[in-house]
């Protein structure tokens, strides 16, 4: 996962409190650690019932939205805690800003509606990635 430490290390600017860079790392961490990966997320927003909200990321339509609860119902309670603490915020202002970005992350990694294989390390192009959901 070197060149996706460096990139998003480059974008955080050492940053904390929550800032876009750092809870973009910590989403790409989160997504990258899951087992399956992106498809095994995948898999566990369907059998939580929101497989039309994920599926809507995926797809080259509009993103539907998702609720910081949703996040919470599907991801678990410690998914979310974990990802507060390492970001130094609230359960609530982690699930929030979870919600913002995740349909965002997970539209760039399907630009073309399908599902990339292998871990977020192997993606060829993720300078671009962040640059496109950070608009830098």
């Amino acid at each position: 996962m070197g060149l996706l430490d460096s990139v998003i290390g480059a974008l955080g600017q050492g940053g904390s409190g929550g800032g876009q860079g750092d809870v973009l790392s910590a989403v790409l961490g989160f997504l990258n650690n899951q087992p399956g990966g992106l498809p095994g997320l995948v898999a566990r927003f369907q059998q939580g019932g929101l497989g039309d909200v994920v599926g809507s990321w995926i797809s080259t339509g509009q993103n539907l939205p998702i609720s910081p609860e949703q996040l919470h119902n599907v991801l678990g309670g410690d998914a979310v805690a974990g990802l507060a603490q390492q970001l130094g915020l609230s359960h609530g202002d982690a699930a929030g800003q979870l919600s913002q970005l995740l349909p965002q992350v997970v539209d760039k990694l399907t630009p073309n509606g399908q599902l990339p294989s292998g871990d977020l390390g192997s993606l060829g192009d993720i300078g671009g990635l962040l640059g496109q959901i950070t608009g830098r």
